[in-house]
């Protein structure tokens, strides 16, 4: 076993260890209270809190890659040519707008909680798996795509039998970047209530309690780490089958 795994493998067994029974891990963070303040945040679940943070990322991004991708493949056929300047503006809202911004925006309409959290995540993840989807999709092999068009195959095979499964190592690599970027970013969904890690990371800020800040930004990082790797791992062997799949139609 590679040691790179290895430590990977190290680093989710002490992440699991400690959202399910951080209590264990409280000599570790001791020695950064002080006057008796606690080393573990108790006021809520971390484990509870880690669960509603993912699932907040993988809603958002979800939609986002619904959207992005759906957009990214209609400017790329005929009909949709002429809406690129209009996608892309969609698309850069996210960048242009800071989620604290967007957050503050929502609030009022959508009120406290998730929903704005949702909101801020999806447009911000937009750009990156938007872009690499219009990348992926304008620079395939032209002599695989008119093999497609010569074997007979509809557009619409032709998307998704061909395009899409060929683009798709480019595609995850931008869902990758949105991923880890959300991950880190919902964070501040904690500033409208929202669910998430970053409730530990306020609370010790508040209390300035360095231990609380501490654990809840390690939770995160390991996460993002984690996650990355493995979609970087998927990433891998999803382009050495498009490899395969262009070298069979040459």
């Amino acid at each position: 076993m590679k040691p790179g795994l290895i430590l990977r493998l190290v680093a989710l067994a002490l992440l699991v260890a400690f959202i399910a029974m951080p209590e264990s891990f409280a000599f570790v963070f001791a020695p950064l209270t002080k006057n008796g303040q606690p080393a573990i945040y108790v006021q809520s679940s971390l484990l509870a809190l880690s669960l509603s943070h993912l699932a907040i990322v993988a809603v958002a991004t979800v939609a986002s890659i619904v959207v992005a991708v759906g957009l990214a493949i209609f400017v790329t056929r005929q009909a949709g040519l002429e809406f690129l300047p209009l996608s892309r503006s969609v698309a850069n809202i996210g960048q242009t707008f800071p989620p604290v911004a967007v957050l503050a925006l929502a609030v009022p309409v959508l009120g406290f909680g998730t929903a704005p959290t949702l909101v801020a995540l999806f447009l911000y993840g937009l750009l990156p798996i938007f872009e690499n989807t219009l990348t992926a999709l304008t620079t395939l092999p032209p002599a695989v795509i008119e093999a497609a068009r010569g074997s007979g195959m509809t557009n619409s095979q032709r998307l998704l039998q061909v395009e899409v499964p060929l683009a798709m190592p480019v595609i995850l690599a931008g869902i990758r970047l949105s991923v880890v970027i959300s991950i880190a970013t919902a964070t501040i969904g904690s500033t409208v209530a929202a669910s998430t890690l970053g409730e530990v990371i306020i609370a010790g800020l508040l209390s300035n309690n360095l231990a609380f800040v501490l654990q809840g930004g390690l939770v995160v990082a390991t996460m993002a780490v984690l996650i990355y790797d493995a979609l970087s791992a998927l990433e891998r062997q999803l382009l050495k089958r498009t490899r395969g799949l262009s070298q069979a139609s040459d």
